[in-house]
């Protein structure tokens, strides 16, 4: 395996039938700011927010025909585990995989590779949130085969948005060093990550051209991951331990149940992101909302001729 230092620039990415890739989608979130539409037993992740399907089932979608359904897996809650299956039945049951209780992403992660690793120890795997608008397609699974080849150098990839405006609800990463570019999507190696900004920050971000919106979007060998978690938050590791031998058999909930309920709360990038070396971002020219608000529909949907937009049955007064 790779030492940090040793990590090295991507080649060009191969094409899509020829990757061995696994995509892990989250959908565990409670989607409480689309209420009344997004309930506790119905998220924004398993309704209609954009478009005709489900959110969990555009994101499904838009991978393919790069990841096919065998290889997509979903990390969700015990109670939506049930109706994730149902509107996804082309994936394999046992790939919806149910935490017994939310720990925050770096378990989400964790557990995630250690399951990939299991079913297969070379695979190279994408995270991504269930819940985010994405167009075009084949543009978006262009940045990830140019993410997949440079996580097979080695590197913890992430992937950044352009600014189209000074938001402060996102987080922001810097860019260093340009690593490679294809077709225009360009690699560049991570300088830092930063917090949400206030306004005056994000300005300053927007004007220098060095900065990007955090997706949420990942990509690493499962090997590797695994491998960087040890180095930088093992006591996660040693929680989750007992999980590898526990897949595949009659005592994966029990033992899932009894490792996940201890663990801490922690986000992927203060475990992991913020401290390792290999860090990647690899910056798209795919269009990008994390549709976080009923206010960003407005982008998405169209409106009447009084400017209202709406879902379903609207009684809209003085709108």
């Amino acid at each position: 395996m790779l030492n940090a230092a040793e990590s090295v620039s991507p080649s060009s990415p191969s094409s899509p039938s020829s990757e061995k890739v696994y995509a892990v989608i989250m959908a565990g979130g409670s989607g409480t700011r689309f209420w009344p539409v997004s309930r506790a037993s119905a998220p924004k992740q398993l309704v209609r927010i954009v478009g005709d399907a489900t959110m969990i089932q555009a994101t499904v979608a838009r991978l393919q025909p790069y990841i096919p359904p065998e290889r997509v897996l979903i990390v969700t809650t015990a109670a939506l585990a049930a109706e994730t299956r149902r509107q996804l039945p082309a994936l394999k049951a046992e790939h919806v995989i149910a935490e017994p209780v939310g720990r925050d992403t770096a378990a989400c992660v964790a557990l995630a590779a250690l399951v990939v690793h299991r079913i297969d120890p070379q695979a190279t795997m994408i995270l991504l949130p269930a819940d985010q608008v994405i167009t075009p397609a084949v543009d978006f699974q262009a940045a990830l085969a140019v993410g997949v080849a440079t996580a097979k150098a080695g590197n913890l990839v992430t992937f950044g948005i352009q600014p189209r405006s000074p938001a402060t609800g996102y987080g922001y990463i810097e860019i260093g060093a340009e690593v490679s570019s294809h077709s225009g999507i360009s690699v560049n190696r991570v300088a830092r990550f930063v917090e949400k900004p206030d306004q005056a920050n994000a300005e300053k971000y927007l004007a220098a051209g060095t900065y990007r919106w955090n997706a949420g979007i990942f990509c690493w060998q499962a090997a590797v991951v695994l491998s960087e978690l040890r180095q930088h938050c093992g006591w996660l590791m040693d929680a989750l331990a007992p999980l590898e031998s526990a897949w595949g058999t009659s005592r994966w909930t029990t033992v899932l149940d009894a490792v996940y309920q201890p663990l801490k709360r922690i986000s992927i990038d203060y475990a992991l992101m913020e401290k390792s070396e290999r860090i990647c971002v690899v910056t798209g020219t795919y269009g990008w909302d994390d549709v976080g608000s009923w206010d960003s529909l407005y982008d998405h949907l169209p409106a009447d001729d009084q400017g209202v937009i709406s879902r379903g049955q609207t009684l809209a007064i003085d709108c």
